[in-house]
């Protein structure tokens, strides 16, 4: 079978689309959430989208099918938030490794299936690893910059606990996406480096997404995307790109930016337009398309896909736009003797 890196040089992969878009569609109510294991839970669970890897698995599977379905040859676990940290909203921090076992483990069987009905597309499962709720770099209290509500050490070992169990779970790729604070990106790197020097196992490919939130072109803790890319590229990712916080009409010049500076494989998920009045995503698939085929025809990329508001009917007109243009050629390193 193709490797990743095989597919990446013969053609634009196409990662999925938002998860959270399409559980929305489902309508489910608190019940739905608490399934049977959970039913006299002591907390409200409605909206915990990760707790359904456990109580609703048949339909995470069905909206990876439903990516796999529009073509997207990577799709990203259900495990956004499923860190020890992320998961004390809920008071359900002892269910981190066993969420991410089981957001692997959905992803993997609906993955494994669609490679049988095609071996010449191969299908990847990245594991989606979060930005959390709590940031290294910024103080939650405008009083006291210095103060921190989590320590490094302790996002560490959040962040290792998930890894574990995503590759416990059987993921071919780590993502670390939607990153708007480098510090907590760093914190994630550490914990995957960690953890196969721990457990002795092969390494698995690293993509690195971040966030640039607004027209100043920085990422929340104010890193320039110049500064970012230098922060994280110790890590040797597969890849480095930008997801979320903007649509693709406004992540162009940062994208051509990125994609003239990274020494790896550059990737481009965004949302679908900036959201309306009621948060809600009004830009159609063939205008998503549309955009992210200039991308693609321009040299920036090598991965695409969409993140909030972004569907199927998305990624299907996106793999439709990219099909038959090249993948952007990574630089070629010189090095110099001194």
């Amino acid at each position: 079978m193709k490797s990743l890196q095989d597919c990446a040089n013969e053609r634009v992969l196409i990662i999925d689309g938002a998860m959270g878009t399409m559980i929305q569609r489902y309508k489910l109510e608190e019940a739905d959430y608490r399934g049977t294991r959970f039913a006299d839970y002591h907390s409200d669970l409605k909206g915990n989208n990760d707790l359904l890897n456990l109580t609703q698995p048949q339909i995470i599977e069905a909206i990876h099918k439903e990516y796999l379905e529009a073509g997207a040859d990577i799709i990203e676990t259900n495990s956004f938030s499923c860190t020890s940290i992320a998961m004390a909203d809920y008071d359900m921090q002892e269910l981190a490794y066993e969420l991410n076992v089981a957001a692997a483990s959905i992803a993997k069987k609906a993955a494994t299936e669609y490679t049988a009905k095609n071996p010449d597309k191969p299908r990847f499962v990245a594991g989606a690893i979060g930005p959390l709720n709590k940031t290294l770099s910024l103080s939650p209290d405008v009083n006291n910059p210095g103060y921190r509500s989590v320590t490094f050490d302790e996002v560490v070992a959040a962040y290792e606990e998930q890894v574990k169990g995503l590759v416990e779970g059987g993921v071919d790729i780590l993502l670390i996406e939607t990153i708007f604070d480098t510090l907590n990106c760093k914190a994630a790197i550490f914990a995957i480096k960690k953890f196969f020097r721990a457990t002795g196992k092969p390494e698995l490919p690293v993509m690195i997404s971040g966030t640039i939130t607004d027209a100043s072109g920085r990422t929340l803790s104010g890193q320039t995307l110049e500064a970012f890319y230098i922060s994280v590229m110790h890590a040797n990712p597969f890849s480095i790109g930008l997801n979320c916080a903007l649509g693709g009409h406004q992540m162009r010049p940062y994208v051509e930016e990125l994609s003239n500076i990274a020494s790896c494989y550059v990737s481009c998920y965004p949302n679908a337009g900036l959201p309306n009045a009621f948060g809600e995503y009004d830009e159609q698939p063939e205008d998503t398309a549309c955009i992210i085929e200039d991308f693609a025809s321009s040299g920036f990329v090598n991965i695409v896909g969409g993140c909030c508001g972004t569907t199927p009917d998305h990624i299907r007109h996106i793999a439709e736009h990219v099909k038959n243009i090249k993948p952007r050629q990574k630089p070629i390193q010189v090095t110099t003797l001194a």
